[in-house]
């Protein structure tokens, strides 16, 4: 039923997704309204079926979800006493596919309005409920099209891997595409030949007039350029030691000094992506859990005698756009603590990058006077630290540039030539709020583990003090030290530099990064070494089935093409069953195929020289879909099982155990072998391990 421009006031049923969130509207809405929580979705695609009619374009089977069936009873019992329903779900496609799933179920016979708003604050709130709309039938079609999609490819390709390799496995559209991201990075490295560097570089300071005594303090470094005119290729330790006798016996000279100022300006406020990087380098915190914090931060934070209060604005978005209002807050905030000189010429606007839905606000404060140092008391440690991150950052996003002076010097000795660069901050501007040397690692792109060496020591010897020099001066030489290096190969992907990669390329978006990645750990196909994400082999061994047989599923850009299709289906150009046919009619032609074709690796057990403690028959290597274990020959009659250790001591004083991987919902762990005697656990190997495979049989008497 069209909404009308303004609801009268009347009783009224509202309903959200979480009990917090309906704690926090029932106080800001009180009195005709009534909140309460549906938990999510209450229909779906039924589990125990394929639930897509091929045969009719594609229509889906939508049921009650059995989980929810006693509480969907229940929310019909409430519903029946009002007239009017308002659904008052999150503003993205999955919320508005709940809000149209609730007024299936209980809207019979009901006025019934959707509110949206993108922070939960009092204003918010009541400006949604003032001026509410229908359901969007364009963003429940996109929310469609994707569900079906993920449906036709887990529901045909998952019985396939069943079948070919191991019970349990599971292929999907994004999922099996960023799995091919890790795998083919692993590959480069595995095939990565480092070859041998050299690099020289020297401590100099400035003479005392006069004398060979150094002026204390000022110290500094300089790296070799140029040998003879030309780019220093120092190959060998041989070559690097002849050039470090020779600058032994000269004096280096300053050649020129050059001086700029520079402008560094702030980051845009975080989006999803930003925050889930930013979150993982800075606290350690993977994706699944940047967003159940931020979830709180939104929904509601009891704040004393103010009651529930959002703290954040919605965190499911690509937009760096924020609203006048937030920038009005921020300008009388800075005037307000900073000084006018901390305020930009103009106020700033931030370009979101192609694609982006601009639908929603960039993650910000619902308020900068709830300050983080003024929620401490309220939050959790992890709440307030991700808290401090998103006030930080939007604050920091609306300050004036800071103002750097750039200093850069050439110097030569004998036949080389050195560079030494610094820096000096004249005005801090945004670096107010933000530590300098957090910003000098996101200006580098917050590289994740092994990623940049080389641009982190530059990044480094540029922030240096150096002394006031003077074109022809010489210099007093403290030290010169070659060293030896190897180029690297291109670093393994961690949760922060994979999100950033599944944006650049268009893969996903930002409500479905932190699912990806914890599916592909719970799944088995993916291991964490230290912050680092490695392919397990059944991860390779998936990849190339499907590589192999469905190359179009797993090609990136073909993948990127069809998350824009579903925006255009959100967009309402384009029609949601024509971006499903799309897809289908060429994947059920190679589905055919691969079913015929695709080879079998579920492969025969393995004998050991190990025996089973529990009957004496011979202990087999077997496939699971977990990877490689152990089990009795003897199998079904002994069901003896264990995993194959990793060959690293379980750390706990006394114990005498290994640890061995095992697996739970949120993914890999590494428990003691002497379980449940010893409880340690590590959530990453501590040290890389041997090859622990017991010895295999190589031959009989």
């Amino acid at each position: 039923m069209k909404a009308e421009k303004k609801a009268k006031k009347q009783p009224a049923l509202v309903i959200v997704e979480s009990p917090t969130k309906a704690k926090t509207l029932d106080r800001f809405l009180g009195s005709p309204y009534k909140v309460i929580a549906s938990q999510g979705h209450v229909m779906d695609l039924p589990a125990s079926q394929f639930g897509v009619d091929l045969e009719n374009n594609f229509a889906p089977k939508y049921i009650v979800i059995f989980k929810k069936r006693k509480l969907v009873k229940e929310l019909k019992a409430t519903a029946a006493k009002f007239k009017v329903l308002y659904l008052a779900t999150d503003p993205d496609r999955e919320g508005e596919a709940i809000s149209a799933h609730l007024a299936t179920v209980l809207g019979t016979g009901k006025k019934i309005y959707r509110a949206v708003f993108h922070e939960i604050t009092p204003d918010a709130v009541r400006a949604a409920f003032e001026h509410p709309r229908e359901v969007d039938t364009d963003k429940v079609q996109a929310q469609q099209a994707r569900r079906i999609l993920d449906r036709i490819l887990g529901y045909t390709l998952s019985p396939l891997l069943w079948k070919k390799v191991g019970s349990g496995l599971s292929a999907g559209r994004v999922q099996s595409v960023v799995l091919r991201l890790i795998v083919d990075r692993e590959r480069q490295i595995r095939a990565f030949v480092p070859q041998e560097y050299w690099q020289i570089t020297a401590t100099l300071a400035k003479r005392v007039p006069g004398t060979e005594k150094m002026v204390p303090g000022t110290e500094f470094t300089a790296a070799l350029e140029t040998v003879n005119g030309k780019k220093a290729e120092l190959k060998d330790g041989e070559t690097a030691q002849k050039i470090v006798t020779e600058l032994q016996r000269v004096p280096f000279v300053v050649a020129d000094v050059t001086k700029k100022t520079t402008q560094r300006h702030p980051s845009p406020p975080f989006t999803t992506s930003t925050l889930q990087q930013s979150a993982f380098n800075r606290l350690g915190f993977s994706a699944g859990r940047t967003m159940r914090i931020a979830q709180q931060l939104y929904e509601g934070i009891e704040l004393g005698t103010e009651g529930p209060v959002g703290l954040i604005s919605y965190m499911r978005t690509d937009s760096v756009q924020i609203s006048a209002d937030a920038q009005a807050q921020a300008k009388n905030f800075i005037l307000k603590n900073f000084g006018e000189k901390f305020l930009p010429e103009s106020p700033r606007r931030y370009r979101s990058r192609r694609g982006a839905q601009e639908a929603h606000e960039a993650i910000r404060p619902t308020s900068l006077s709830h300050t983080p140092e003024a929620m401490k008391g309220f939050l959790t440690p992890e709440q307030f630290r991700l808290y401090g991150l998103i006030w930080n950052r939007f604050l920091a996003s609306q300050m004036a540039s800071a103002q750097m002076e750039v200093t850069s010097v050439d110097l030569t000795a004998g036949k080389c030539g050195f560079h030494a660069a610094g820096t000096r901050v004249l005005f801090p501007g945004f670096l107010q709020v933000l530590r300098e040397e957090e910003e000098v690692k996101k200006q580098k792109g917050e590289k994740g583990e092994g990623e940049g060496q080389e641009k982190e020591d530059e990044a480094k010897s540029e922030s240096q003090p150096l002394p006031e020099l003077i074109k022809g001066e010489k210099l007093k030489t403290l030290k010169i030290d070659p060293s030896q290096h190897f180029t690297k190969p291109p670093p393994r992907y961690t949760e922060a530099s994979l999100v950033r990669t599944m944006e650049e390329l268009g893969i996903g978006r930002p409500s479905t990064y932190a699912p990806t990645l914890l599916t592909l750990s719970t799944r088995g196909y993916v291991n964490r070494l230290g912050r680092a994400l490695v392919p397990a082999e059944l991860g390779e061994t998936v990849t190339d089935l499907l590589s192999q047989h469905f190359p179009k599923v797993l090609e990136v850009q073909f993948t990127a093409k069809m998350e824009e299709e579903l925006d255009q289906v959100e967009d309402g150009k384009r029609e949601w069953a024509d971006c499903v046919k799309e897809f289908y009619d060429p994947f059920a032609e190679a589905l055919k195929v691969a079913s015929a074709e695709m080879q079998s690796m579920k492969q025969d057990p393995v004998p050991t020289n190990e025996n089973c403690p529990q009957c004496g028959k011979v202990i087999v290597i077997k496939w699971g879909r977990k990877g490689k274990f152990l089990s009795c020959s003897g199998f079904p009659d002994c069901k003896f099982a264990k995993p194959i250790t990793t060959g690293v001591k379980c750390p706990e004083p006394g114990c005498e155990g290994e640890l061995v991987q095992r697996r739970s919902r949120r993914g890999v762990f590494y428990g003691c072998s002497k379980f449940p005697a010893c409880r340690h656990i590590e959530r990453t190997l501590p040290a890389a391990p041997p090859s622990a495979l017991p010895e295999q049989q190589t031959g009989t008497d």
